[in-house]
């Protein structure tokens, strides 16, 4: 942590040298490893490392960035000026501001195990697991592609000179695949995909069963005639759907007016058994932190609540825009982005039903496996139309595997459609989800 920490003192210090009274740097170091591997051959390995910082600086109620990856003392000299010049040049806005301190509790987020001792060749051999369980689950899995391991080592520091300072590390693991099952002429595809923050915790084979499993279960696929019926989202799908809900939840979307919840604060949004939050400290989800890009502890936030919207995501510039307390929800894509109000950790919390028993209480209905088009819904009306493919589900058994429909609606609609939330929490990345049914949809054939 030392090199990311010092950079951040370093910046804080050229500024109070040129009399600025309100800077903030942010630094971040990266490493990452990508192993893949096809018929049992390494076809990439890649190794990448960046360091990188960047530079805010509130001056006349004018907010300029700068970032670099120059981190020698005349480039971090420049960093600051350019910052503070760059101020210079955009509007006057009361609400902006930097970041008071505030006491936070750490994360074990770094896996002090596994990293730097577990070798390239055990890497690599990880990988390969994936594609041999893969393809070991059922004699019709012909062919897999990008089976795949990942991991990647994070530093991040902040100060500002209000007395902010902050810092932390991690690591992340995931194992991914796509195995395609072949019968006769049919060719079908499965995916499986798992992530944590400890590589004992990650289970490449079970990522290769569930590809393969997949993949099999969608062979003979048929389509079936317009109707509606009650969906069945498995947690993958679900999250996907979160994935959509979730910018909408922010306080930019918000102010802006390009939300679906514009206008709607204690109202009913969703069935009476939904509730959602977003959580930087959970540690099952990928963007856990102690503090968010800002230095604001990160915790939980209730955004809608047995069906009622309660709140919205904020960093600290649309927090004092609303009147509000930051939620620890100032992000960036990486150094050389600002902090943007956005979710982190963001789930729907999950019910005391097993999924199994959700599928039998169905009579006639879709479980939903897998979704196209979901980056086209419409984040202000919520409307969507997706195409879709998965199981059928009769008399609360699956019957066979159906493709080439799609599904449409509007997001509240679906999401007080809701009528049951399984126990089996799942996060896809940074998005999780149980199983969930939904009433009423629109399927067309």
């Amino acid at each position: 942590m030392s090199s990311v920490t010092q950079l951040v003192q370093q910046l804080i210090e050229i500024g109070q040298s040129k009399q600025i009274n309100s800077i903030e740097a942010y630094a971040s170091q990266v490493q990452e490893l990508e192993v893949e591997v096809s018929d049992a051959q390494v076809e990439n390995l890649q190794k990448a490392a960046e360091t990188g910082v960047g530079v805010r600086v509130l001056h006349n109620a004018r907010l300029g960035f700068a970032y670099t990856t120059d981190l020698s003392s005349e480039g971090l000299t420049k960093l600051v000026q350019e910052a503070l010049e760059n101020s210079s040049i955009v509007p006057t806005d009361q609400y902006y501001s930097l970041a008071q301190p505030q006491p936070y509790e750490e994360l074990e987020l770094l896996d002090r195990e596994s990293w730097d001792t577990v070798s390239i060749e055990e890497k690599i051999a990880l990988a390969k697991g994936i594609e041999t369980a893969a393809k070991a689950y059922d004699r019709r899995v012909s062919k897999v592609r990008m089976a795949r391991f990942s991991e990647q080592m994070y530093q991040v520091a902040l100060a500002n000179s209000y007395g902010l300072t902050a810092s932390y590390a991690g690591t992340g693991y995931s194992a991914s695949v796509l195995a395609i099952a072949q019968e006769g002429e049919n060719t079908e595809t499965g995916w499986g995909f798992n992530f944590s923050h400890r590589l004992a915790e990650l289970n490449p084979e079970q990522v290769g069963v569930e590809a393969g499993q997949r993949s099999v279960a969608m062979l003979g696929a048929r389509t079936v005639s317009s109707q509606k019926a009650d969906i069945i989202l498995d947690p993958a799908i679900g999250a996907e759907f979160l994935g959509v809900i979730a910018p909408a939840l922010t306080g930019d979307a918000i102010q802006k007016g390009k939300s679906l919840f514009f206008d709607k604060l204690g109202q009913t949004v969703a069935s009476s058994i939904v509730n959602i939050s977003d959580d930087g400290r959970k540690l099952a989800g990928a963007a856990a932190a102690p503090v968010d890009d800002e230095g604001v502890p990160t915790g939980e936030t209730p955004l809608i609540v047995n069906g009622v919207l309660q709140g919205f995501l904020h960093n600290i510039y649309t927090a004092r825009k609303a009147g509000v307390a930051p939620t620890g929800n100032g992000l960036r894509s990486s150094f050389r982005g600002r902090p943007e109000s956005s979710p982190s950790n963001f789930y729907l919390l999950p019910g005391n039903k097993p999924a199994a028993e959700i599928i039998a209480g169905v009579q006639r209905g879709l479980y939903v496996t897998s979704v196209m088009g979901m980056h086209t819904a419409n984040p202000i009306s919520g409307d969507f139309s997706l195409g879709a493919s998965g199981l059928w589900v009769e008399n609360g058994e699956f019957a066979y595997p159906v493709r080439g429909v799609a599904i449409a609606g509007n997001i509240v609609d679906f999401l007080k459609s809701m009528v049951e939330i399984g126990s089996d929490l799942k996060f896809l990345g940074s998005y999780g989800s149980p199983t969930i049914r939904v009433a009423g949809i629109s399927i067309s054939g």
